[in-house]
């Protein structure tokens, strides 16, 4: 009840206002009119007249919804309101004064004058009240906050120069245009000194030791570029969030970070079948094993966003599935602490979620750990996990499988790569025995921030002042943002349930490879530091890596998708239901040592050659 009164008053107030305004507009048509000599009997028919203008214009202001919105927020909408209330106001006033017969007692140029008074008296009022809740009514601060060059003279820039003209942080000192035209001109009062060639001179005449990219919707190649010249002119560099995250309002534009690796390595948004996949997953019982792991938890978030009717998550790590629980509140889920090598659990889960989909991800991926010691548990858990999950599926009537293998399943030189290769050999066998479940396979590379991933450990050696380890100078990957890669997931997951051939291995496409000691230099430089102050040590390949992965094996030819990032690899053969027999009394074996495993895989995988190194 006290808000309301507060609203009430506060709407009275600012009628009383806008009355008050009329009034005065009124009487300074007259006064314009007559060059401010307003004759005696003209100042009498005014009055008179004022009788009808006024209450006509209140009830012309009060329908165009005038008390709708705050001072405070003045906006250019307020202002088309304000002008078209103020124009039918001038069309309504000589029509009352018909009706009241007093028409004639009023100069014609008074209709004229009085709308455009209004305007400037309503309008300015309202832009100077905001101007000065904003505090920009008088002269802007300066000496507040660090200097701080923008780069990016569009819309982010504006709104970034708005959000911190009062930072106790920063102090925008001034704008690079990166296209270099707009030199000498000014974004919302802040001078654009230049392009982004000549930062560095920009900076020492600033005196500033910072830099923030504003250029949100830029490609990965623009943003490296600029960061790369920012930070080799000595300048701290900084990025405003995602344009993902700016549109949905998760953040503010001044929400400002340190570019990552993440910012210069991503492509270009991925178009999604929204629609088709809207129809894979809602409403559906979708299973993801591993759901803990750096792919499967990214593979939960983005199946919740489809409203899917239950989420069964299986995963070994108690904390990972604690995990990736909290964070899909409101949504029924199962959490299942399980090992997939387990037949028996798995048959039971299978059997009581009953899944229409469902996402394997539960792997053992590190190529040196998996390489000795520990080769046979890489084995049995990445084929053997997936042999037994996959049969729960054909069991349980599953609608599309889809397991995430890797670029390393390609000529495989480690125990790894080999593994996941023979998994998805043995979904294609499984796929000749099934009825209803369509498998499909996805590759794809290196995920930036997984489990293993180089990125973050070369963040602790430089955070401990180096050297940063690199294996060889000429070793190269292939990466992908994680969203990006579980997006991919997902649409080959929809490309299967829309085919009648299941057994398909998707190929993603990964752009162009990237060398590791490269991402180092960018990593060290990202940091603020060079290569005098934190070195890089070759150290030599470890166990089983090989310089350079690949997408495709030999003998394998692609042929194109609906989709521009998906390609489709058709091997030349696929194994009988004898061979997995064959394999499965090999797996059967409760331990084999390391040089077992080895010629065994070789045996199994024929394109498999471990590395000598």
């Amino acid at each position: 009840m006290v808000a309301v009164g507060r609203l009430m008053s506060r709407t009275v107030l600012v009628f009383s206002h806008d009355l008050l305004m009329a009034a005065f507009a009124w009487t300074g048509a007259y006064w314009l009119r007559f060059n401010l000599d307003l004759p005696a009997d003209f100042a009498l028919a005014m009055a008179s007249s004022m009788a009808v203008v006024i209450p006509v214009q209140g009830l012309v202001f009060y329908a165009f919804g005038l008390y709708r919105g705050l001072w405070r927020f003045a906006s250019v909408s307020d202002l088309k309101r304000i002008l078209l209330a103020c124009g039918v106001a001038g069309l309504a006033t000589p029509a009352a004064l018909v009706m009241a017969q007093q028409l004639q007692q009023v100069p014609r140029s008074v209709f004229l004058l009085d709308p455009l008074l209004l305007v400037i008296l309503m309008g300015g009022v309202r832009f100077t009240y905001r101007a000065w809740k904003d505090g920009q009514l008088f002269l802007r601060r300066s000496g507040v906050g660090s200097p701080v060059l923008i780069v990016g003279a569009g819309d982010t820039a504006m709104r970034l120069i708005k959000e911190l003209e009062f930072s106790q942080e920063w102090q925008v000192v001034g704008v690079v245009d990166t296209a270099g035209t707009q030199a000498g001109r000014q974004l919302g009062g802040i001078p654009i000194v230049g392009g982004v060639d000549s930062i560095a001179l920009h900076a020492k005449r600033s005196e500033a030791k910072h830099a923030i990219i504003a250029m949100p919707s830029a490609t990965a190649a623009e943003r490296r570029r600029v960061a790369e010249t920012l930070a080799a002119a000595g300048l701290a560099v900084l990025t405003v969030p995602s344009l993902d995250d700016l549109l949905t309002g998760r953040v503010a534009v001044s929400a400002v970070r340190k570019v990552e690796l993440e910012d210069l390595l991503g492509r270009d948004r991925i178009e999604l079948d929204i629609a088709g996949l809207h129809g894979l997953l809602h409403n559906k019982t979708v299973l993801v094993t591993g759901a803990g792991g750096s792919i499967g938890s990214e593979l939960c978030r983005q199946i919740d966003r489809f409203g899917p009717s239950r989420l069964a998550l299986i995963e070994q790590s108690e904390f990972a599935l604690y995990k990736i629980d909290q964070e899909l509140p409101g949504r029924p889920v199962d959490c299942v602490i399980s090992d997939v090598k387990d037949v028996w659990r798995q048959k039971t889960v299978f059997a009581e979620c009953r899944p229409d989909v469902v996402f394997h991800a539960a792997a053992y991926k590190h190529v040196p750990l998996m390489e000795s010691g520990n080769a046979w548990e890489a084995v049995r858990n990445n084929v053997l996990g997936t042999l037994t999950v996959a049969r729960a599926a054909v069991a349980s009537n599953v609608g599309e499988f889809v397991l995430i293998s890797t670029d390393k399943a390609v000529n495989p030189t480690n125990v790894m790569g080999a593994s996941k290769r023979l998994a998805e050999m043995v979904c294609q066998v499984i796929q000749t025995q099934s009825g209803r479940t369509r498998f499909v396979m996805v590759r794809f590379g290196n995920v930036l921030g997984s489990s293993g991933s180089v990125i973050p450990r070369f963040r602790e050696q430089i955070a401990k002042g180096g050297p940063v380890t690199v294996t060889h100078p000429e070793i190269i990957r292939y990466f992908m943002l994680i969203p990006e890669a579980a997006q991919l997931v997902l649409q080959a997951g929809l490309m299967a349930a829309r085919e009648a051939e299941g057994g398909r291995v998707f190929v993603l496409d990964m752009g162009e490879p990237i060398k590791i000691v490269d991402l180092a230099r960018d990593m060290i430089r990202l940091s603020g530091f060079t290569e005098d102050e934190i070195r890089i040590e070759f150290t030599g390949l470890r166990p089983g890596e090989k310089l350079y992965e690949e997408l495709l094996a030999d003998g394998e030819a692609t042929l194109p998708t609906p989709h521009s990032k998906l390609r489709i690899a058709r091997p030349t053969a696929v194994p009988d239901e004898a061979w997995l027999a064959e394999l499965e009394e090999w797996l059967a074996a409760p331990w084999r040592d390391e040089a077992e495993v080895k010629a065994g895989l070789r045996r199994w995988v024929p394109e498999y050659r471990p590395a000598t190194h």
